[in-house]
């Protein structure tokens, strides 16, 4: 990762975000050292262009943010920190330097993050991933899992108890993420579907486009 550290005199703004939440939580700045210092521990660190020295974030409250991952800009001159705080992120003890309320992100939301995940394992292929095995095998090896677990969400549903369902539900949209990375779409192509089959038109509409390919 290239960062220019030159335009600002040796600093770059780093915005620091809930890795879950999608929240901004605050803004600081970074040199070399901070960044490097960052990476190092996994606790974000700033320069304080007041005290001009090294601070790591909790150092003194306990409230560290842990860092999940960090990005450039286009610019090369500004970071996103996403990470996962602990505890509130402004000295004044707000969940935010802005007063908000650092919400947790919806389950349904997660669903999507999760792809997000899945997305970046077939982009790295780590050894020792379930994930990296299922995308090895194949797309017909994967439709397959999908299949099974299909099965194992109805037979669960027919006579199972609600945590069993509950579970292989969950297998069978995790295989179902993996199959719809492997062909590069998303959930969201899904939900876009559904959402246009709710409008109330929309079996008028499949008809019209029937006659037309006939």
């Amino acid at each position: 990762m290239t960062i220019d550290f030159d335009k600002m005199g040796g600093l770059v703004p780093a915005i620091i975000q809930d890795a879950d939440t999608r929240q901004v939580l605050m803004l600081g700045f970074m040199n070399r050292e901070a960044y490097d210092k960052t990476v190092a521990t996994g606790k974000v660190t700033f320069w304080s262009r007041s005290r001009q020295t090294l601070w790591t974030k909790g150092e003194t409250s306990g409230n560290f943010l842990n860092m999940v991952s960090m990005a450039v800009d286009c610019d090369n001159d500004t970071l996103l920190v996403k990470v996962h705080p602990d505890g509130p992120t402004c000295h004044t003890g707000t969940d935010t330097c802005w007063g908000e309320e650092n919400t947790p992100v919806s389950s349904l939301q997660f669903i999507s993050d999760l792809q997000d995940f899945i997305e970046k394992r077939k982009e790295e292929m780590p050894e020792g991933s379930y994930t990296t095995r299922l995308f090895r095998d194949g797309i017909a090896k994967i439709s397959q899992k999908v299949g099974e677990e299909a099965l194992e969400t109805v037979i669960e549903a027919i006579s199972g108890p609600d945590d069993k369902l509950i579970y292989e539900a969950g297998d069978m949209i995790y295989h179902l993420l993996v199959m719809l990375t492997a062909r590069g779409l998303r959930i969201e192509d899904i939900a876009e579907e559904l959402r246009r089959r709710h409008d109330p038109q929309w079996d008028k509409k499949r008809r019209e486009e029937k006659a037309l390919k006939k």
